[in-house]
C-alpha cells in the first residue's frame, strides 16, 4: 500500500488546481493498492466555497489546512504531509502564503518523505524573487513534473534546474469528455468555461459576436463558470456587471448566454456535447498549461484560442485556429471560418481527436504511481 499526500488548493475551494488536484487524487485513489488524502492550502483557516460544493463519499478526504502566513499550520500541515510515503505538491505562485508563495519552500525544506512538485506555471520572464523561488523548490524536491513542452523549455532556459529530475506528464481529463458524441442539432453554439474574471478575454469573445450577427443562423455564445473566489474577494461581481453591460451596448441579448455555475462532471459533458466550437479568448501571453484546453481538445471540439503557448502548442496540428490577443475582428474572421467553409469543422474536430489518445485521468494517474514507485525504490 502506496500512501499518496497532496498539498494544493482543494475543493470546496474553486479553482483550476483544486479540481486538477480532486481528479488525479481520485484517480490515483480507485487502485487498491494506493490511497490518497489532502492538505489543503487556503487563505483563512475553515473558509468554504460561497455555493456549498461538497465532495463525493469516495473522493480523498482533506487531513489538514495550510493557512497562509499561519506558522503552527506550517508546521501542523508538514507535520502531517510526512506521515505519507509520497507527497504530490501543486505548484503556482498563488496559492501559498508568503512573497510569490514562498512559504511552500519551507515546507519542502522539513519533508521527509520523497516529493513530486507538478509545475503549473513556468514564466519565460519570471521576476528575480520568482526564478529564486522555483529554482529553490526544485533543489528540494525529489521530481519536478511539467505537463506541456513548452512549461519544460522554459524551465530548461529560464532556470537552473536539475533538468534530470523532470517528468514530463500531460493534463488529464474526464473519460466522459473524451467520449463525446459529435453534436447533430442545426444550431450554432459557441462555448466558454471555467472560472470568470479580469484576463480571461471575455470581452473580446462578446465583441466578436457582433462581428458575426449576420450568419443564418446567427451562432450563440454561451459563458458558463462562477466568478474566480479571490476576484468576487477583491470586488465582487464587477467584471461580470461589466460584461453583462457590454452585451446591453451591443444589443446581443439574444445572442449571449451566462450560466453562472460551476458545472459537475456530467452537467459539463452536457454543455461540450451541445457546443461546436469552445472558444478561449485569453489575454495571458504567458500560459503554459490550461486544463480547458486539453478537456476541450479531448471532447474533439474545435478551438478557437488566443496565442498563449499551450494554445500554439496542443491547436498547431489543426485541432484549432489561433488569433490575436485582444482582437475581436480576428475571433469573428475566426468563427466564420469555421461556420462557413464546408467541412472545416469536421476536419478541425478530428484533428482535436487525435491529439488526446492517452490524457485520461486513469493514464495520467498511472504515470504518476510509476514515477513514485522508482522515487520509492531510490530512497529504500
Amino acid at each position: 500500500m502506496t500512501r499518496f499526500g497532496f498539498l494544493s488548493s482543494y475543493p470546496p475551494t474553486r479553482c483550476g488546481l483544486a479540481t486538477f488536484t480532486l481528479s488525479l487524487a481520485s484517480a490515483i485513489a480507485e487502485h487498491p493498492e494506493h490511497e490518497a488524502a489532502a492538505v489543503r492550502a487556503v487563505d483563512s483557516a475553515g473558509v468554504e466555497s460561497s455555493d456549498g460544493m461538497r465532495l463525493d463519499s469516495a473522493a480523498p478526504t482533506v487531513v489538514a489546512e495550510l493557512v497562509a502566513g499561519d506558522p503552527a499550520s506550517l508546521r501542523a500541515a508538514t507535520q502531517t504531509l510526512n506521515g505519507f510515503d509520497v507527497v504530490v505538491i501543486q505548484h503556482e505562485y498563488g496559492i501559498y502564503g508568503g512573497r510569490d508563495g514562498d512559504e511552500v519552500v519551507t515546507v519542502l525544506e522539513e519533508l521527509s518523505a520523497p516529493s513530486v512538485v507538478v509545475l503549473h506555471t513556468v514564466l519565460d520572464a519570471p521576476t528575480d524573487n520568482q526564478r529564486r523561488v522555483l529554482e529553490r523548490i526544485a533543489a528540494l524536491a525529489t521530481s519536478l513534473v511539467v505537463m506541456t513542452d513548452t512549461a519544460h523549455g522554459n524551465l530548461a532556459r529560464h532556470f537552473d534546474v536539475d533538468m534530470g529530475k523532470v517528468s514530463l506528464i500531460p493534463h488529464g481529463v474526464s473519460s466522459a469528455l473524451g467520449s463525446i458524441r459529435p453534436k447533430r442539432d442545426s444550431g450554432r453554439t459557441v462555448l466558454t468555461w471555467g472560472l470568470i474574471g479580469p484576463g480571461k478575454g471575455l470581452e473580446w469573445g462578446i465583441r466578436a459576436m457582433a462581428e458575426i450577427r449576420d450568419l443564418d443562423p446567427t451562432p450563440r455564445y454561451v459563458i458558463v463558470g462562477k466568478t474566480h473566489p479571490k476576484v468576487a474577494a477583491a470586488e465582487g461581481e464587477a467584471y461580470r456587471e461589466r460584461l453583462l453591460a457590454l452585451v446591453d451596448e451591443l444589443r446581443l441579448g439574444e445572442s449571449v448566454q451566462f450560466i453562472d455555475a460551476y458545472p459537475n462532471a456530467d452537467e459539463l459533458t452536457a454543455l461540450v456535447s451541445d457546443a461546436d466550437v469552445v472558444l478561449l479568448p485569453y489575454d495571458s501571453r504567458i500560459q503554459v498549461t490550461s486544463g480547458v484546453l486539453v478537456e476541450a481538445v479531448s471532447a474533439g471540439k474545435p478551438v478557437i484560442a488566443t496565442a498563449f503557448p499551450h494554445a500554439i502548442e496542443l491547436l498547431s496540428g489543426g485541432a484549432g485556429i489561433i488569433v490575436a490577443h485582444e482582437n475581436p475582428e480576428a475571433i469573428g474572421v475566426a468563427l466564420r471560418t469555421v461556420f462557413s467553409e464546408h467541412g472545416r469543422m469536421g476536419e478541425m474536430a478530428a484533428a482535436a481527436s487525435a491529439v488526446s489518445a492517452e490524457a485520461s485521468w486513469s493514464s495520467v494517474a498511472e504515470q504518476y504511481c510509476a514515477l513514485s514507485t522508482r522515487l520509492l525504490a531510490v530512497s529504500a
